[in-house]
């Protein structure tokens, strides 16, 4: 079953004011994107920097609307972990008030609320002593756990993963990436996973398409991408990443 379809999606911005004082032109970040996302996988979109993986990301789940194309999203409960949890936990809320936001709004009475945020901060392995205090007292591991918590408490089908371990040293990366992929097994959810780290989306991904100025330029599953690419670009990307993980269930 397919969960999410992009169609030929274009969307472009303004570019800011030349010297003259005139706008410059608009600025293609994302330019005829097709693709498909089945539910339940785990679907990665890798490339550089400013290659409109995040746009693409943002369109789909309607942040965004696209200027040409179609977006056809099958489910009512997408939701996003960012890069940076230290930016995006509100610095004023406690623990319990940041994951219940969600469901609390649903008009759940205060005791189912409690109920499920207790069992998603299990889910992600934080004591309970944590639902009492604020996102600065954390680690940035655990923010992000905070973070992951928040995302999966609503029960969504779809969870797009925007560079979720960047800002993450090593350690932290390989646990927070183990974490999501046994979230995902538990709670059968479908993963778009973002990322200019071709170790991680290998690690994590069933397929995946590499993203090049707006363009998807190569497509397929991750084990056959990896091992046999075909694009010029792809296997640039891949040979400036040495010691590449030779497994899927390996991270180095």
């Amino acid at each position: 079953m397919t969960i999410v379809k992009c169609d030929n999606v274009h969307k472009y911005f303004r570019a800011g004011r030349a010297l003259t004082g005139r706008t410059a032109g608009k600025v293609k970040a994302v330019e005829g994107v097709s693709l498909e996302i089945e539910k339940g996988e785990s679907f990665g979109l890798v490339g550089e920097s400013g290659c409109g993986k995040t746009t693409l990301g943002k369109v789909i789940l309607g942040i965004l609307k696209p200027d040409i194309g179609k977006v056809r999203l099958d489910t009512q409960r997408p939701q996003v972990v960012f890069q940076d949890p230290q930016n995006s936990l509100d610095p004023r809320m406690r623990v319990s008030d940041i994951i219940a936001e969600g469901i609390a709004v649903g008009g759940e009475g205060r005791g189912r609320v409690q109920q499920k945020v207790d069992e998603v901060l299990d889910l992600v392995r934080l004591p309970r002593s944590s639902l009492a205090k604020y996102p600065h007292q954390f680690s940035g591991g655990e923010r992000q756990r905070i973070a992951i918590a928040r995302a999966i408490v609503t029960g969504p089908d779809l969870i797009v993963c925007d560079e979720p371990v960047s800002s993450l040293d090593m350690t932290v990366q390989v646990e927070i990436l183990r974490l999501l992929k046994d979230l995902q097994k538990r709670l059968s959810m479908t993963y778009l996973f973002i990322s200019h780290d071709l170790r991680v989306i290998k690690f994590m991904c069933d397929r995946v398409a590499v993203m090049r100025y707006g363009k998807i330029v190569e497509t397929g599953t991750a084990q056959h991408v990896y091992s046999h690419p075909t694009h010029p670009y792809t296997k640039l990307l891949l040979s400036s990443v040495l010691d590449i993980c030779p497994s899927k269930n390996q991270f180095l």
